[in-house]
């Protein structure tokens, strides 16, 4: 088992962190000053990366994959069948709610993860418990 993760990362505080424009920014640049262990999925920059892609343009999304590569204790995890179908399963629960299938992950992976802190702008990630920091700060 590897170290100890302490938070999972949404896209929303990705963005919010690399968008001086965003109202959380001044929130994930000091929280990503001196982050515990963190964890996101492939979802999430590929999620990260549209976004910046049709926000701005092709450089802006390049720097924010740049970004992740550089972000340390940042651990990317790949979504394969499992965490896929586990995904699904969460947005059949809360299908009165309007969450993305990345969203959906992250909750599934709070959860098999045991995970309690959520650095994320998105309330629905707090859906299933987990403390969210823009709670906290």
């Amino acid at each position: 088992m590897g170290a100890k993760t302490d938070a999972y990362v949404d896209t929303s505080a990705l963005i919010a962190f690399a968008d001086r424009s965003d109202s959380y920014h001044p929130l994930f640049k000091r929280l990503f000053s001196n982050p515990p262990a963190l964890v996101a999925t492939t979802l999430v920059v590929a999620e990260g990366h549209g976004w910046f892609l049709k926000r701005y343009d092709r450089l802006r999304a390049l720097q924010f994959v740049g970004l992740i590569e550089e972000l340390t204790p940042l651990r990317i995890v790949p979504v394969g069948p499992d965490e896929q179908a586990g995904g699904i399963q969460i947005l059949r629960k809360f299908s009165d709610q309007n969450l993305t299938l990345t969203d959906a992950v992250g909750l599934h992976l709070m959860r098999s993860r045991r995970l309690t802190h959520c650095w994320s702008t998105d309330r629905h990630l707090g859906l299933m418990g987990v403390t969210l920091v823009i709670s906290e700060h």
